[in-house]
């Protein structure tokens, strides 16, 4: 029966795709790790695109597109910086097919292979071993909401505890879609292939190669078929999301754990909403493994929605939702999935984590942006409660050539985030929280300062500080401190190859909360990325 329902839905969109399949193009995404996404960043600091939403990753390549053509007509003015333009050449030449159909709308989209039309080879060499956040946490209850108040969630007894899970998968790496490199020596390489067909179909296929302790581990990394675009896209397979304005992590959904099979319905592009601005969003249905724990067989399906809105060009307001429910295991009954919507109770069947954000670039501060989102680890009386944050500030242009930036962002996880009950696995996917890589109970410092020596030449400095153990901390615990940093580098070398390395060290106290367990932990990379 859940198989004719899946297989309905599926029906469903790709009906409600063909009509804006015939009128828009579709493209692949443009993958996280991209340069493209620091272009178009940079490209908005500099005041000439304002349509952007930076809430919903990845974009599409159209969706770049439209950026570069927006962002082209501000290129004249006087105020904006010579690297503009050269970031706005640099991206037609990433763009080039996209952007010739964009100017063209006439032109027939015929059918197209690429074979290879992006490689990348890594070399990582770690001297490290991974933080593993399973551990106890002290879980009170009753707690109110925004610090008020109290009694939206039940009270526990006074010893009552809830049981982080996951791994941080590799040391001073995060956000690497669930690779996890071992002590020595790994070797990783990544090909991507892609197809057209026609106007409205796209497809992707990206395997991926890792080679630890002399193992070879093949996995599909991505693998997906797209139909539609403009408003209204479908997208069928296995592919990277990350839902927020965050940098080194995003509360509800993130590319820290491995990809996911999916279902996806979103928008590419904005849409008009009237007086209220532009709009965009997605909807994204998955299920997780089956597991076996304590409570029994466990296999929940996971949705997350997401909706941004941009009353303004300046401003971007967010609204996040990520869900585990039901399956084997758990009540499926009408009433439990009816409490799951009210939340607060022990008797629904499902794992929320909801919250709002907010980003505001302030023009008069050189298009300083500042971001926050607030999220809550279920609900009570639709109230999002159990509160993580996470907030930031971005500087694209410490100087007036804009070749210096600066970005600090702050992150405090509950104690009880991506933990549940029911769920014991908690938000968890393949051993890592699919949302902030530092994991829940955490508190986590990001300092980013970046130099551009021309468009495809920079360098930067990371600085990290984290803190496990002063939330919820149980007996026979320690605060355990991690502090880092992280040297980075990228240049050509060649037309369509680029060269990036990267160094880092830090310095873990009570490792795992254990006391007096220290460890020094050091990673050094080598890649090289091609692209067609």
């Amino acid at each position: 029966m859940k198989r004719k329902i899946v297989a309905s839905l599926t029906f469903l969109l790709l009906c409600l795709t063909a009509g804006s399949a015939l009128a828009s193009l579709a493209s692949n995404n443009v993958p996280l790790d991209s340069p493209v996404y620091l272009y178009l960043d940079k490209l908005a600091g500099m005041g000439v695109i304002g349509s952007d939403f930076k809430g919903i990753r990845p974009i599409t390549r159209s969706e770049a597109a439209r950026l570069v053509k927006e962002a082209e007509k501000g290129l004249p003015r006087k105020s904006v910086p010579p690297l503009a333009a050269e970031l706005a050449a640099e991206l037609r030449r990433h763009l080039a097919d996209e952007l010739f159909y964009l100017e063209n709308p006439h032109q027939a989209v015929t059918g197209s292979l690429h074979p290879v039309s992006r490689a990348k080879a890594r070399y990582a060499y770690l001297d490290g071993e991974a933080r593993d956040y399973r551990r106890y946490v002290r879980d009170p209850g009753g707690e109110g909401v925004f610090g008020i108040g109290s009694g939206l969630r039940p009270s526990n007894p006074p010893d009552a505890v809830a049981l982080q899970q996951g791994s941080e998968g590799t040391p001073l790496l995060e956000n690497n879609e669930g690779v996890r490199y071992q002590s020595g020596s790994n070797l990783d390489l990544t090909l991507t292939s892609e197809a057209r067909g026609g106007r409205g179909v796209t497809m992707l296929l990206e395997p991926r190669f890792v080679t630890t302790d002399g193992l070879i581990n093949l996995r599909l990394n991505k693998g997906y078929v797209k139909l539609g675009g403009g408003g209204l896209e479908l997208e069928i397979g296995r592919d990277a999301n990350w839902l927020g304005f965050g940098q080194r992590g995003a509360i509800t959904l993130s590319d820290n754990a491995k990809n996911f099979d999916l279902i996806k319905l979103s928008s590419p592009e904005p849409l008009d909403a009237g007086f209220l601005g532009k709009f965009k969003y997605a909807l994204i249905f998955s299920r997780f493994d089956r597991v076996t724990t304590d409570n029994g067989v466990r296999q929940p399906y996971f949705y997350a929605i997401k909706a941004s809105l941009k009353p303004d060009p300046q401003v971007e307001i967010g609204i996040n939702l990520g869900r585990q429910q039901g399956g084997p295991g758990v009540n499926n009954s009408f009433s439990s999935y009816f409490k799951g919507l009210v939340g607060g109770t022990h008797e629904d069947n499902s794992n929320s984590l909801g919250g709002v954000e907010l980003r505001w670039r302030i023009p008069e501060l050189g298009n300083t942006e500042l971001y926050g989102e607030f999220s809550g680890e279920d609900a009570a009386k639709f109230w999002p409660f159990v509160e993580s944050y996470l907030a930031g500030i971005y500087i694209p242009s410490l100087t007036a050539d804009a070749r210096n930036d600066l970005r600090f962002e702050y992150f405090q996880g509950n104690r009880i985030l991506y933990t549940h009950g029911q769920f014991s696995e908690g938000y968890v996917y393949k051993g890592m929280p699919i949302g902030h890589s530092q994991g829940g109970a955490t508190q986590d410092f990001f300092l980013r300062y970046s130099h551009w020596f021309d468009v495809r030449s920079s360098a930067g400095l990371d600085l990290m500080h984290t803190v496990r153990g002063n939330l919820g901390r149980v007996d026979g615990q320690a605060i355990e401190r991690k502090g880092g940093a992280r040297l980075f580098c990228r240049f050509p070398l060649a037309d369509r190859l680029n060269l990036g390395a990267s160094l880092g060290t830090e310095r873990v106290r009570n490792m795992n909360l254990q006391p007096g367990v220290n460890r020094n932990n050091t990673i050094a990379i080598l890649e090289m990325v091609y692209w067609h």
